[in-house]
């Protein structure tokens, strides 16, 4: 599934053909408005796999004696045609939240608020977004004074891009954004972009190879002067990212690698690697591995002055790294009585 441009959902079921259908494959598409309720998005689903299954049958022919009737759902009595869109395509959304945690010698408060404007049609794919988050902790020490601290960020982006066919989309990225975590007092950035899928993008929910590179320039201001005794700078950067998906009935597999670097600098760059892959082996036994990994040599904001023992242990500042490993994997095994269709909601299920 993926998300519309209005907010809603499109469910993408494909249906492959075995045995005697072999060869014959489709994919159906269910859709969904924004806030819709579960229920109504799986009535959706379940007339998508009605139809993909009586497609089916109708190939040898349906049994003798079946009736089938359509009915189309119309509006209510008395509801007026629906209009023309007001909007124009745009969807707009606002929200916030904010949570508290107290016990007697700590408390954390953290709220955030987005915002983010958007425009989705076949040939455009237009957005904006604002955020604003701050996250304030208290620590009583038993010291005159109890330990306060604060870390925020904000951000507000722009993204604007075209389609040129079936295969070349191009593209411009900016914001400004600004980190105590990351030591940034302002940071401006606008990266032009092209992108190349090797299959056609309509053929998303299956497979896709997408090549991207996009070059731009940051200016920056900093909080701290910075380990390279900068407080302001403007730099050129340039990024290039591959993606491959894949879904088919053995699992799913989703492999990415990402790769940046100054221009001014062409020592100060990062590699980044990630793989997901989800294999159903047999019936019941399934494998998943998830892993990334990052080789950092980009970090031109780390503050000259370093990070004291309280914000290493509370995460306030970012620390110098040259690399990032994270895995992650599962196996699991259902055998046993795997046909039974009872359902007992007692207890919770």
């Amino acid at each position: 599934s993926r998300e519309t441009g209005s907010g809603g959902r499109e469910y993408v079921l494909r249906f492959v053909g075995a045995g005697r259908f072999q060869g014959n494959d489709k994919d159906l598409r269910a859709v969904s408005m924004t806030g819709d309720p579960e229920d109504l998005r799986r009535d959706g689903v379940l007339d998508a796999v009605t139809v993909g299954l009586l497609s089916y049958m109708a190939i040898d022919g349906l049994p003798p004696g079946w009736a089938l009737s359509v009915t189309p759902k119309t509006e209510e009595a008395g509801a007026a045609p629906p209009a023309a869109d007001p909007w124009n395509l745009w969807v707009f959304r606002v929200g916030g939240s904010g949570s508290i945690q107290s016990e007697e010698a700590a408390r954390e408060t953290e709220w955030q608020g987005d915002a983010s404007a958007d425009r989705v049609t076949e040939a455009w794919k237009i957005g904006f977004g604002a955020r604003i988050e701050q996250r304030t902790e208290r620590f009583d020490l038993d010291e005159e004074a109890p330990l306060k601290v604060t870390r925020s960020s904000r951000e507000l982006e722009g993204f604007a891009a075209k389609s040129l066919g079936p295969h070349w989309s191009i593209g411009v990225e900016s914001g400004v954004s600004a980190s105590d975590f990351g030591n940034t007092k302002i940071i401006a950035r606008a990266s032009p972009a092209v992108e190349y899928s090797v299959f056609p993008y309509r053929e998303y929910a299956t497979r896709q190879l997408v090549l991207q590179y996009k070059v731009g320039a940051d200016h920056a201001r900093y909080n701290e002067v910075t380990l390279l005794g900068k407080e302001r700078e403007t730099v050129g950067r340039h990024e290039f990212a591959a993606r491959f998906d894949q879904k088919q009935p053995w699992g799913s597999l989703e492999i990415g690698i990402e790769a940046s670097q100054y221009l001014h600098d062409l020592s100060k760059y990062r590699l980044e690697a990630q793989a997901d892959i989800s294999w159903r082996i047999i019936r019941g036994l399934s494998v998943t591995v998830e892993g990334q990994a990052s080789r950092v040599r980009d970090q031109i904001s780390l503050s000259r002055r370093g990070a004291t023992f309280e914000e290493v242990l509370l995460r306030l500042r970012e620390l110098q790294s040259g690399y990032q490993v994270e895995l992650q994997f599962g196996l699991t095994y259902s055998f046993g009585s795997l046909f039974n269709n009872v359902v007992n909601p007692r207890f919770g299920g």
